[in-house]
């Protein structure tokens, strides 16, 4: 059953009640001791889950038929972010989540007359299904059951299993087994002659159990489910719940960081809060960005996975282990950094961060650790990046269209045929930043079909594509190898003008840039105001209707290609620095204005020096109020930061990696796609968390600050990218400009080199975790 956002609010608020009011934190650290103890858990754990029963937890993912809550995974995953987030103790992944699914799924007389049992509280079914360590894949394989000699209709269940939660408090088993050539589902309960039970005690202090069955006889009732039917089921319930084990990870990794916050902002050292130390403050903002990342996936892949339209079994897998894999990576980043900043009290383990560490570790490695997972995913997803798909259209190309209602295939496959009927074949995997001349026909062809501005409103001449659809562009573009045209019109002054300029600039300056007339560049930073912007000296002093400047920008992109500049400016000297600025947009023609190219370590002259002496600009070019142009900085920082974290430059650069990876056969070499692996799902969660930012956009709302998280995750895995593809390509790796692959242009060195301008402009990386720091996590000065 599917829930609005209200509802889920309201599951997600009364988990967070009862957990908050069972103490189960303090049950938790209690668990822990008992086992250390070798002392009885039983009692305890059979009294929490009757308070959870009189919740219906039990049953959340169970129909209402079987007295379950009929939630579907997203509302369930609310439950289990809040279990993380306290650290609870009961075993409501293995039962309510894992257990509970399979008899939903298996759906038989007698798997219903169990789940009805569950669903009540009653019944604690553990399901036995793994055989050897690491093993992800659902099929027994030594595990088998055959006909009972002595007995017409009745089998006999031989084999091992192992890692089976809840271990002594389970009522019984699900255990998957081998009957000839089919998988058959059995339940053995508690008590059966031949079961051999050893507990292992984890790290956390619950207990897991290692089953041995020998020979055990089980009735014509005992089996719930055989063949495909069964199979899937399995399959189905083992991803379901590796998605809510995700979403318990984050809820560990979001407490972690809470714990660690509330720890930097009290604790003294040297007569000041340790959270005012750079150093410890972009650490904490290191696993704040680890977390959002991992949120994000989560929320996507959630949605995939509770969708009417249940997603094939394939690619289920898929997104469950790339869900995995990232929360379980954010909640051992988010664990291990705890600890460290902590210090020696994080060691100890009265330190209640102490329980959540040892619950990280358990519940990253049951279900499958990272590697697995990454593995899994390989071996399922599509082919990703640098595939070359073809055809799929033979429509006319629209210049506007209700895109949401598109289809993603159907619209991938639009904009993959204008690609090849329309982009210039020389201009593909361009290894240079290029120029205004070499994209000017392709900037007018985009500009005649409409499609020049693919996030702007329809109003305004854009195609107003949504987000999902505005992703599925960029990576058509990049597969493609469109190279990135002169482009600061488009992503950034243009929806600076639709949000803050006025009826006129935007009749005036729009029009301009969609038509691809008008090309901008940007004027913020100077010789001695860089990542300080606030301390800009260039001077605009009102004489009459214009405004008279003088001054200096620097690392101005491209502006010997530009038409217009849009900068900051300093109107008031006497005001406090950010009070005093004011933001203008110039024509470049204007006398007075001389422009310097610089050649960067690229060998490009990408960037710029621009020198103002007495450049008379029009009063009307003013944008917002007089020394107001700090809050429209701020405004116009975030469209950067949204569109330096654009996957753009990842989904090229991953794309390189791939073309080259082909040509040499490496994807067949087991630690170069291990490698690429983690690079493709770093790209992918950059997507989803894309995604969420590209929303606010779209919405018209202003972006948090929170934002700068998207640049720092895109610039570094991009440059993580290029590193790899320089080692990757070897000798080849050293050799200056284009190298030809396939038939076209290649260079082994543009992406490290790119990547590493990357995370330096737009506000280098460590000012963005110094945002982060303090305007998010609001840790102190």
């Amino acid at each position: 059953m599917s829930m609005d956002t209200e509802s889920l609010a309201a599951i997600r608020d009364a988990a967070i009640d009862y957990f908050t009011r069972s103490k189960s934190v303090q049950r938790s650290r209690i668990l822990l001791e008992q086992s250390q103890a070798q002392e009885s858990q039983s009692d305890a754990q059979a009294g929490a889950w009757r308070e959870l029963a009189a919740l219906g937890w039990p049953g959340m993912l169970a129909p209402e038929a079987a007295g379950g809550l009929d939630f579907d995974l997203t509302a369930a995953a609310q439950v289990l972010r809040a279990a993380g987030e306290h650290v609870a103790p009961e075993p409501l992944l293995a039962v309510a989540g894992l257990a509970a699914t399979l008899l939903a799924r298996l759906d038989t007389p007698a798997a219903r007359e169990l789940l009805a049992e569950l669903a009540a509280g009653r019944l604690l079914p553990a399901l036995a299904w793994q055989e050897s360590a690491g093993e992800l894949s659902a099929e027994p394989l030594s595990c088998g059951c055959e006909p009972d000699p002595d007995k017409v209709g009745h089998l006999v269940l031989q084999g091992d299993k192992t890692m089976v939660l809840p271990g002594p408090a389970a009522s019984g088993w699900l255990v998957s087994a081998r009957d000839s050539e089919e998988t058959v589902v059995l339940w053995v309960p508690r008590g059966c002659a031949g079961v051999e039970e050893s507990l292992v005690t984890l790290v956390d202090g619950n207990r897991c159990s290692q089953l041995r069955f020998e020979r055990v006889a089980l009735p014509p009732s005992a089996v719930l489910g055989r063949g495909d039917r069964a199979e899937a089921a399995l399959r189905r319930a083992l991803a379901f719940a590796q998605i809510l084990q995700a979403a318990e990870l984050l809820g560990l990794g979001q407490a972690l960081l809470a714990r660690s916050r509330d720890y930097l902002c009290t604790r003294t050292q040297f007569g000041k809060p340790i959270g005012s130390f750079q150093a410890l403050q972009h650490r904490c903002a290191d696993m704040f960005i680890h977390l959002e990342i991992a949120r994000a996936t989560l929320d996507e892949v959630l949605a995939l996975a509770s969708a009417p339209d249940e997603l094939p079994l394939n690619r289920l897998e898929a997104e469950a282990s790339r869900a995995k894999a990232r929360c379980a990576a954010a909640a051992l980043q988010a664990s291990r950094s705890a600890v460290q900043l902590h210090g020696a009290i994080g060691y100890t383990q009265e330190c209640d961060v102490s329980l959540y560490y040892k619950r990280v570790l358990c519940q990253c490695a049951w279900l499958g650790n990272v590697p697995s997972h990454q593995r899994r995913y390989a071996g399922l997803a599509d082919d990703g990046p640098g595939t070359d798909q073809r055809g799929g259209w033979s429509g006319e190309f629209p210049r506007q269209a209700d895109w949401s209602a598109m289809a993603e295939p159907e619209f991938r496959a639009m904009v993959r045929a204008f690609l090849q009927r329309h982009y210039p074949e020389n201009l593909r995997y361009l290894s240079h930043r290029a120029r205004r001349a070499e994209m000017l026909d392709w900037t007018l062809t985009l500009a005649r079909q409409g499609w020049i501005a693919p996030a702007w409103p329809q109003a305004h001449g854009g195609m107003g594509l949504p987000a999902d659809k505005l992703i599925a562009w960029i990576e058509e573009l990049e597969q493609y190898g469109v190279a990135r045209a002169p482009d600061q019109g488009i992503v950034m002054i243009g929806p600076l003008l639709i949000q803050h300029g006025t009826p006129e600039q935007q009749k005036r300056y729009l029009p301009h840039i969609v038509s691809g007339e008008h090309v901008w560049c940007q004027g913020y930073s100077e010789p001695n105001a860089g990542s300080d912007l606030a301390g800009l000296r260039t001077e605009a002093v009102l004489d009459g209707d214009h405004f008279i400047v003088n001054g200096q920008k620097i690392w101005t992109t491209l502006a010997q290609d530009a038409s217009h500049i849009f900068m900051l400016v300093r109107t008031d000297k006497s005001a406090r620095k950010q009070e005093g600025i004011s933001f203008l947009l110039a024509d470049l023609k204007t006398p007075g204005i001389t422009i310097r190219p610089i050649r960067t370590l690229a060998g490009e002259e990408e960037f710029c020096e621009v020198f103002f002496d007495n450049v008379r600009v029009p009063a009307e070019n003013l944008v917002g109020r007089l020394n107001g142009g700090w809050s429209i900085a701020k405004a116009l920082l975030g469209f950067e930061r949204i569109f330096l974290g654009s996957p753009k430059q990842s989904q090229y650069a991953l794309g390189q990696l791939a073309r080259f990876a082909r040509s040499r056969r490496l994807f067949a070499e087991p630690v170069f796609l291990e490698r690429y692996t983690a690079l493709r799902l770093d790209v992918a969660d950059l997507c989803a968390a894309y995604t969420g930012f590209a929303n606010i956009v779209k919405a018209g709302k202003p972006l948090p600050p929170s934002v700068s998280l998207l640049k720092i995750w895109a610039s570094e895995t991009y440059h993580r990218i290029g590193a790899l593809l320089v080692q990757t390509c070897e000798e080849q790796g050293a050799i200056a400009g284009d190298q030809e692959l396939d038939g076209q242009p290649f260079n082994a060195l543009a992406p490290l080199i790119g990547s590493t301008s990357a995370m330096i402009y737009g506000g280098s990386n460590e000012i963005q975790r110094n945002i982060l720091a303090r305007q998010v996590l609001e840790l102190p000065a």
